[in-house]
């Protein structure tokens, strides 16, 4: 008998990965997708890694599957932008082994900083969808990817989202099973994307395309080593007053608050089985197009000339509930209780984060950032307000270049670029290498604090560790951009604010490009420890308020206007120390 667990979403897609032979893994961390390589490296049958970007990740994963292996990569929505230049290629190349990249979207955006699509690219790139509903179709479909890149010779796109990710769900586990490795021949036509091939091998991809759609109108998965019998389209006849046709978390939503309507649940989303959604439309009254974030199945429904119901319904942004098919739908007034209104906390920077002193420093010397996506984001918000842009990963370096280049040299030096080692390492080096080519004279700090925080602790090429543990030797960040030719490359303690300062002075006011690196570890890594803690002399205080202006969340104002501080939040980093000009700070050990 089958063993049963229940399992997250992310684990489910680890699992199958596990259960069809994968044999290499290459990803880059981004909620929600993070949680999939971490489940994964727990199988040592798998060689797991973490790379520098999503590119590379894809690339990898592409090698891998060229010389006749199952491979994946891993990735969030808006790293799928970044391994889009491998992915539009290997459409046309195929897959020899197995080649599946699991993309996590983010509606609702909780972590990201925008809300596109996956769907959209993959059907500019023509390459196929699967979309899972719950933990079991996640292990599933992750099984069945594989099945289906070989069958079809392309390469598969299994499309997430962060409400699947991070549910939970029961899943029967199987063995895993190992195909036997294909045997790679030369074949400069199919691998080698020169136009003269090229040109034949889209002619190829357009049939290839055109067959799975015919086959997605009958496509059933009944082998050994699957949980069931598994149609990845279906239909579930019931009254037939209201037909839907979704997908992914969204089923579960219709079946949630519509149990007795009809549903074509598609598990294919691109291509789209056109004579099943013709069939299904003309046996419901009403036809409703349910699916988070674009209209993309509901384009492709409407430019076959079926009429149907969707996003004039239903919004474009933001996830999806059963409540909100019970209110537009169902007209019901939903009678929901009111929970008691809990004081705004907006996100900070932890007690003891290294960039909260740099941020310091910076505001007070009126500095703006351009910024990066990380941790140190959160230096746009106030109390320190010192981050005026986020665009993606590396643009901090790139952006403050082109605002050099449209108001010259003078302009930037009330500007620098501030970027985590993490994402220096993503795609800072191109960005920096830029500026050194095209003689910029901007300043970069990067925030080396040892490791890839926002996403949960993972390790870089930077740290010295690989995803399985290894020791290596870690990339050395100052002597990389010395070998750039940058003449000033300066590091610093993040939390020696006088010498900080002292450096962000020279460094912003030279005619040069300069890289000022601010190391000091995370505050939250398991071998970091300070050994002291902050404690306040409410004798010596003058309740000037200095220590509170970086808003470190340990610190608190009390009705005298003298400062508390949390002995069960301070981490002991003495940045609030430093600022006190009265010695009303003191490090005690704990």
């Amino acid at each position: 008998m089958s063993e049963k667990k229940i399992m997250l979403g992310n684990e489910a897609i680890a699992r199958g990965a596990y259960e069809a032979g994968v044999k290499v893994s290459s990803a880059y961390p981004g909620t929600p997708s993070t949680e999939i390589s971490e489940n994964l490296v727990k199988y040592p049958e798998i060689y797991c890694e973490w790379a520098p970007n999503e590119k590379v990740a894809m690339e990898v994963a592409s090698g891998a599957s060229i010389s006749g292996v199952r491979a994946m990569a891993s990735m969030k929505h808006v790293g799928f932008n970044v391994a889009a230049d491998p992915m539009y290629t290997m459409a046309y190349i195929g897959a020899t082994g197995g080649l599946v990249a699991v993309v996590a979207d983010d509606p609702g955006m909780y972590s990201s900083q925008n809300e596109q699509d996956t769907r959209q690219i993959c059907r500019a790139a023509q390459v196929p969808v699967l979309e899972p509903s719950d933990s079991q179709e996640a292990k599933d479909y992750m099984k069945l990817a594989f099945e289906l890149s070989e069958e079809y010779d392309t390469p598969i796109v299994l499309r997430t989202t962060t409400r699947l990710a991070h549910s939970q769900g029961v899943v029967t586990l199987e063995d895993r099973v190992v195909p036997e490795d294909k045997v790679y021949e030369k074949n400069i036509a199919k691998h080698v994307m020169m136009p003269g091939m090229a040109i034949k091998r889209h002619l190829v991809v357009e049939d290839r395309m055109n067959r799975m759609a015919e086959d997605a109108n009958t496509l059933v998965v009944a082998k050994e080593g699957f949980a069931k019998d598994m149609p990845l389209n279906r239909v579930e006849m019931k009254d037939t007053k209201i037909g839907f046709i979704t997908s992914g978390i969204p089923y579960t939503y219709v079946k949630e608050a519509c149990p007795d309507a009809s549903v074509l649940k598609l598990g294919l989303v691109h291509p789209l089985p056109k004579k099943m959604i013709e069939d299904f439309a003309s046996k419901v009254d009403t036809l409703y197009i349910f699916e988070e974030l674009e209209p993309v199945i509901e384009e492709q429904v409407r430019a076959w000339g079926i009429k149907c119901i969707g996003k004039e319904a239903f919004t474009v942004q933001g996830e999806y509930s059963a409540n909100m098919i019970r209110k537009v739908i169902l007209k019901e007034e939903l009678k929901l209780n009111t929970p008691a209104e809990a004081p705004a906390r907006p996100p900070l920077l932890c007690p003891g984060c290294p960039h909260r002193s740099v941020y310091t420093v910076l505001n007070k010397l009126k500095i703006h950032a351009a910024g990066d996506i990380g941790c140190y984001t959160l230096g746009a918000v106030a109390p320190l307000s010192v981050v005026d842009t986020t665009i993606c990963m590396g643009a901090s370096i790139s952006s403050l270049h082109g605002m050099e280049m449209a108001k010259g040299k003078e302009y930037v030096k009330d500007w620098v670029a501030v970027i985590g080692d993490s994402t220096f390492m993503h795609t800072g080096v191109n960005s920096l290498m830029n500026m050194v080519y095209n003689q910029a004279t901007g300043t970069v700090i990067i925030l080396d604090n040892s490791i890839t925080g926002m996403t949960g602790h993972q390790d870089n090429a930077a740290t010295g560790k690989t995803l399985m543990g290894k020791v290596v030797p870690a990339i050395n960040i100052m002597g990389l951009c010395k070998s750039m030719g940058i003449e000033h490359v300066q590091e610093v303690n993040a939390f020696d604010i006088k010498e900080l300062e002292k450096v962000i002075k020279e460094e912003v006011a030279r005619d040069e490009l300069s890289v000022i690196i601010t190391k000091s570890p995370c505050a939250l890594l398991k071998d970091v420890v300070f050994p002291n803690k902050c404690v306040p002399i409410p004798e010596k205080c003058k309740k000037c308020g200095m220590c509170l202006k970086p808003g470190c969340p340990a610190l608190t104002k009390n009705e005298d206007g003298t400062i508390s501080i949390d002995a069960t939040m301070c981490n002991g980093c003495g940045l609030c120390k430093n600022l006190c000009p009265f010695d009303a700070i003191e490090e005690v050990a704990k």
